[in-house]
């Protein structure tokens, strides 16, 4: 019943070590799945363009980067995904699932349930992903990474860019230091300074404020944190 519900679905497995690579492929082809391979980020971008896969079995340690980099987008993991990793701190699946993994699944695994987890992964109705945050003279394109005001395009660092998508998408709401170091950074207090949130944050309001010095966009709101509120902007 499990191989008939996986025919035809195409799993990408993203994986450097050969022997585990070659035990998920055998395991997920034994349950009906259509199986591609990569080894690195590189690969597995490639992999992505070249046949769009129902999900990723994706490990987190690779040899040219970390896995969790495929969930970092801002518009969120272009396929459902099933981290599969050995590390087991609560941080880690954390970070995994709030990233936008689908699953996380701590090796050694079983093979029966890690295809259980994939086809379940694949087959979850999956809400359309916001493309775009439009407030008037602002647009943040989220898919092409891109920001207009007055319809010009202000030019952002990677950074910067994810540091203003997660303040607009969480617009009215105070998101605090802490917040913005563990969703934009990914780290925390313990491995990064809180001062490295201000810093983004002057230099943002450089960009994008008509006054940088008198913020009306991004306001500061006592010691919790900043507030997106662009209605204010008038």
């Amino acid at each position: 019943m499990e191989s008939q519900k996986a025919a035809g679905l195409r799993v990408l497995v993203v994986e450097d070590s050969a022997p585990v690579g070659d035990l998920v492929r055998r395991s997920l082809e034994s349950e009906g799945f259509l199986v591609d391979v990569a080894t690195d980020l590189r690969s597995a971008r490639a992999a992505l363009t070249a046949a769009r896969p129902d999900v990723m079995v994706l490990d987190v340690e690779l040899p040219d980067g970390s896995g969790l980099e495929l969930l970092r987008a801002s518009e969120g993991p272009s396929v459902p995904i099933v981290v599969l990793s050995s590390r087991r701190e609560e941080i880690d699946r954390v970070i995994g699932l709030e990233l936008g993994a689908e699953d996380y699944v701590i090796k050694p695994f079983l093979p029966r349930e890690l295809a259980t987890r994939v086809r379940r992964a694949a087959t979850r109705p999956r809400p359309e992903p916001v493309r775009s945050l439009d407030f008037g003279d602002i647009v943040i394109d989220l898919a092409r990474r891109q920001v207009h005001i007055f319809g010009r395009l202000v030019e952002l660092t990677p950074r910067e860019f994810d540091l203003l998508a997660h303040l607009a998408g969480s617009a009215g709401r105070v998101c605090s230091r802490e917040e913005l170091l563990r969703d934009v950074w990914h780290s925390s207090r313990e491995w990064q300074s809180a001062k490295t949130v201000t810093e983004h944050i002057r230099r943002l309001r450089q960009k994008i404020e008509p006054d940088a010095l008198q913020p009306v966009l991004i306001v500061t709101v006592g010691r919790a944190g900043y507030r997106w509120t662009p209605e204010a902007k008038s």
